[in-house]
């Protein structure tokens, strides 16, 4: 049997904010075997003390944009490979999508884009949702299984939510954006931390910093890690992580 491999991920809101506070992710996140970022905001080449922890393999993707989106990846074991981008210049300007392969399996960090006020980025995320539909299915025609992680800026139900009705017009829950992880799980993708607590209701990864929302658990769940349909039978457990703070976000795992 093989060992327990813990993934974790975490929208960390600016990697040089959570060091200052003394909260980097790979001394706070228990057991990690994986940990996929978003929101990094930074080029590894700014952050010569963060981007080479000892003891950990790293892949940064940053945006062309300094300050801006870019995702993560640590793993103690060596990946067998490493995918930066989605191979589309659209998207992978902004730094969205990172991923290892350890043999058939891969993980993958991704950041999904924010439709902003009345939708108007909402064509470019969903051309980004059916992109990543194109890569994960180039994997799986190559035999591989995959464990999706991120923040995927989708709260798909109204349980995933605290105020669902408030919202509807309001990027996150927009109709099309919760029509495409519909259809992300029509297609065999397994939601496994909602498979496990299907009626778990306050179960959120995301808060707003106004008015005290993170202390009364007014929030979204917009942080996932999905896996395709041959990977679920494989996952132990999947959690969120709300008692560990440095970001608007908090972490959630996976574990297989």
């Amino acid at each position: 049997m093989l060992p327990p491999m813990r993934c974790y991920s975490w929208n960390v809101n600016g990697i040089r904010s959570v060091a200052k506070k003394d909260l980097l992710p790979w001394q706070v996140l228990p057991g990690a075997e994986v940990i996929c970022l978003q929101e990094t905001k930074a080029k590894p080449q700014q952050i010569p003390e963060l981007a080479t922890p000892e003891g950990w393999h790293t892949a940064w993707h940053s945006a062309v944009r300094p300050g801006y989106s870019s995702v993560a990846m640590l793993a103690r074991q060596r990946p067998d490979e490493v995918v930066e981008g989605l191979g589309d210049a659209e998207y992978d300007c902004e730094g969205r999508l990172v991923a290892m392969r350890f043999g058939t399996l891969v993980v993958a960090s991704a950041y999904f884009p924010n439709s902003q006020e009345e939708g108007k980025r909402l064509a470019y995320k969903l051309g980004f949702c059916a992109r990543v539909e194109q890569w994960l299915a180039a994997w799986r025609a190559k035999g591989c299984e995959v464990l999706l992680m991120g923040d995927y800026n989708i709260a798909h139900r109204p349980i995933d939510l605290a105020r669902p009705k408030e919202n509807e017009k309001n990027p996150g829950y927009l109709p099309d954006e919760r029509a495409w992880f519909a259809r992300w799980l029509e297609l065999g993708n397994r939601d496994v931390f909602r498979e496990r607590n299907p009626d778990l209701v306050g179960a959120y990864s995301w808060w707003t910093n106004w008015g005290g929302a993170r202390a009364r658990n007014v929030g979204w769940r917009i942080d996932y890690g999905t896996t395709t349909p041959g990977l679920a039978g494989r996952v132990r457990d999947a959690a969120i992580h709300q008692q560990i703070l440095g970001s608007d976000h908090c972490p959630v795992s996976v574990e297989l």
